[in-house]
């Protein structure tokens, strides 16, 4: 039976252990922290409990295929309930979008609040990113772009060409909508991708289909961090072991590949294949790949913008509000070249998340709120020492301009870049690598090391990318090249 050690209990190393177990290998599985969840984090201040990662989950058929990979159904291990609205979008004129689910309740939201022409041209354009993603999704995402070949199709290429998948996603989308409310409900998903939505393809207008018609959802216990600890509870039932409070240091090779890790305990696991599910530039720095293992994608890496997330306890309810909310400022274009040329923006675009479903998440009574704001990476000149207080107070005041309140003396955990970079993630930012073109596909860092046979990659630094379903994407195909590499 091959011996596969996996590295990282984040959603791709889990959903690559899942997979793995329930094919029957030896699976186990090493994380340097006290849970699973890598990204998909936790953290407790007091009574309240808060996500540290992502708060949007897209797509849930991506997860329930993890589940199924092991015989189990998503909604005995994880319930999960779409949220509504998915969004409100609040502009800086006080208007306010809510994306809803089905289209022809979108399509009234739009008439509503732009009239009925750009509801017409809406639906259009919902048509649009349906073909978009059709022809997107099974060719260039859930598949292996670790091999060149994968990118070349040429009818899968033309057919992405023609629907104007590779104009810039601004220019896309405009020539569809007019109203500039309704273009911003539908590019700001550029920053997902680390990008503004002048540099981002076309071909990242699937992400507004995932989120505006496919829906958000939010599992009905336990926050966003149930996803790993449900999917780590199936690995386990499937056979995997887990090694927590443990860091792997070195990935040893021998004369025919992978021969086993090292951990700072001194042990050392055999294995016929290792799957590192991590921030790969710092596993290169740290060390724990052997040299062989390098990839020219990574030496000239260019990060995603971070951001500054402040999280509060509240002492009460708020009334009326939205699961998310993304509050636009009166900038636009401005607030993304500052971003992009490693300056705070000017007005920035903030996402407020209120999850007051999640009732374990604070007393009786209580609630919490999550506020992100898109911020430079530590590749910039921000003197962060300086710069993360004079942010925080204009933060803390422009929620209380949106009717937020005096949060000032709210209890809170913040985390800048500095606090990401000390986290483990290379340049500050949780986002991992942007997704400009030469970093995108086959252009990302490879799902295996070409010159280290059994050495296999996933996560958001590999191919398909950043993100819930590419990242669990990721650790699908790597326990595929696993499992066909020890046939």
């Amino acid at each position: 039976m091959s011996r596969i050690v996996v590295i990282g209990a984040g959603l791709g190393g889990l959903a690559a252990a899942v997979r793995l177990a329930a094919a029957g290998r030896d699976v186990t599985v090493v994380e340097a922290g006290r849970t699973p969840g890598g990204c998909c984090g936790t953290a407790s201040l007091g009574e309240y409990r808060f996500d540290t990662g992502p708060s949007v989950l897209t797509m849930p058929d991506v997860l329930a295929d993890v589940f199924a990979a092991a015989g189990e159904d998503l909604e005995t291990w994880l319930p999960l309930r779409r949220l509504d609205p998915y969004y409100r979008l609040r502009y800086h004129d006080g208007s306010h979008l809510d994306v809803v689910a089905g289209e022809e309740a979108m399509a009234e939201q739009v008439r509503a609040l732009c009239g009925a022409a750009e509801a017409d041209r809406y639906r259009r354009f919902r048509a649009r990113l349906r073909e978009l993603f059709a022809a997107e999704w099974p060719s260039f995402i859930d598949r292996d772009m670790t091999r060149l070949r994968g990118l070349v199709q040429p009818r899968a290429l033309a057919r992405l060409a023609a629907m104007g998948g590779f104009r810039r996603l601004d220019g896309l989308v405009r020539s569809h909508l007019t109203d500039h409310r309704l273009v911003k409900a539908h590019t700001f998903q550029a920053l997902y991708v680390g990008l503004s939505p002048r540099q981002a393809l076309g071909i990242y207008a699937v992400i507004a289909h995932m989120d505006t018609v496919g829906g958000v959802f939010f599992p009905r216990h336990g926050g966003m961090h149930a996803i790993p600890q449900a999917m780590a509870a199936v690995a386990e039932k499937a056979g995997a072991r887990f090694r927590y409070g443990v860091r792997a240091t070195r990935v040893e090779t021998g004369h025919s590949g992978v021969s086993g890790v090292l951990l700072d305990t001194g042990e050392r696991l055999p294995a016929d294949h290792v799957v590192v599910a991590g921030d790969l530039p710092r596993a290169h720095a740290e060390g724990l790949l052997p040299a062989e293992a390098r990839d020219w994608r990574l030496r000239h890496p260019r990060y995603s913008p971070s951001c500054l997330v402040l999280h509060f306890g509240l002492d009460r309810k708020l009334t009326g509000q939205a699961h998310h909310t993304l509050h636009f400022g009166r900038e636009w274009d401005a607030t993304f070249t500052a971003l992009m040329a490693g300056r705070p923006q000017p007005d920035p675009n903030l996402l407020v998340t209120y999850p007051e479903s999640d009732t374990a998440a604070a007393p009786a009574g209580h609630a919490t709120l999550t506020v992100l704001e898109p911020a430079p990476n530590l590749r910039g000149r921000a003197d962060w020492e300086r710069l993360a207080p004079r942010l925080t107070d204009r933060l803390l005041g422009r929620l209380a301009d949106l009717g937020y309140g005096d949060l000032s003396g709210a209890p809170r955990l913040a985390f800048d870049p500095p606090t990401w970079a000390g986290l483990g993630h290379s340049g500050g930012t949780p986002f991992a690598l942007d997704h400009r073109f030469t970093q995108t596909a086959w252009f990302r860092p490879a799902g295996a090391a070409r010159r280290v046979p059994g050495l296999h990659f996933a996560g958001m630094y590999t191919a398909p990318g950043v993100g819930v379903p590419p990242v669990l994407v990721s650790g699908r195909l790597a326990a595929e090249r696993v499992l066909e590499a020890s046939r």
